[in-house]
């Protein structure tokens, strides 16, 4: 069973970072909103993908190094777009969370006064294409998760599905303690002006992952 806890140890060491998908998944746990489908997209998308570097398609990519570099230009654009959206709400403000006796502490939407009962979410389609385009469109997910897993899977042999599983279960298990686990950051983000700190923080890690993005390519 040791190749399972090497791919849980390496899932995690790989996953368990700051990035663009980690943040939304924050997010979306301090806020309740849609948290179950957001976990489950980002857990079988990183199967997914483990499956895939596992079963060769890392040979491919770096075959194609192209494929990469679109990926970069894409997933920077998004992070961009993400980053600006975020700086927007932490200028505007208007964002809190509200205390329901029945169900404690739950995020609600736009508001211009004093929380009310009355909650403006976001509908499900944007929050899942969000999910998929900040899992899919980040080119480290391909060269971390594909390439790299795929390769250091590789080395165990016949058994490198069993090191597939044990990463699989990493990304199951962050997915789901970030996800369902952030609710219990809602008693520091009662007010207003703690979700304009948050959006602002969400901002720069955005534009900054963006940024990093692009700059291998600039350089070259």
């Amino acid at each position: 069973m040791l190749p399972v806890f090497s791919g849980l140890g390496l899932g995690l060491s790989l996953i368990v970072a700051i990035g663009a998908q980690n943040v939304f998944v924050l997010r979306q746990g301090i806020r309740r909103e849609h948290v179950l489908p957001v976990v489950i997209i980002c857990a079988v998308s990183d199967a997914l993908l483990i499956a895939a570097g596992v079963a060769g398609l890392g040979f491919v990519i770096s075959a194609a190094p192209w494929l990469i570099v679109v990926a970069r230009w894409a997933g920077a654009l998004f992070l961009l777009v993400y980053g600006i959206l975020a700086a927007r709400r932490a200028w505007r403000g208007g964002e809190q969370l509200r205390v329901d006796p029945a169900d404690g502490e739950r995020a609600t939407g736009r508001s211009s006064g004093p929380a009310t009962a009355t909650a403006t979410r976001t509908s499900l389609a944007p929050v899942v294409a969000t999910a998929l385009a900040l899992t899919w469109l980040n080119p480290h997910v391909y060269l971390d998760t594909v390439l790299m897993l795929g390769s250091i899977a590789a080395t165990h042999g016949e058994d490198r599905w069993l090191f597939a599983a044990g990463a699989i279960m990493a990304s199951i298990l962050w997915f789901t303690a970030l996800g369902f686990g952030a609710r219990y950051l809602g008693r520091w983000l009662r007010t207003e002006r703690s979700w304009r700190i948050l959006d602002a923080l969400i901002a720069i890690v955005m534009i900054t992952l963006a940024v990093s993005l692009v700059l291998p390519v600039l350089g070259a």
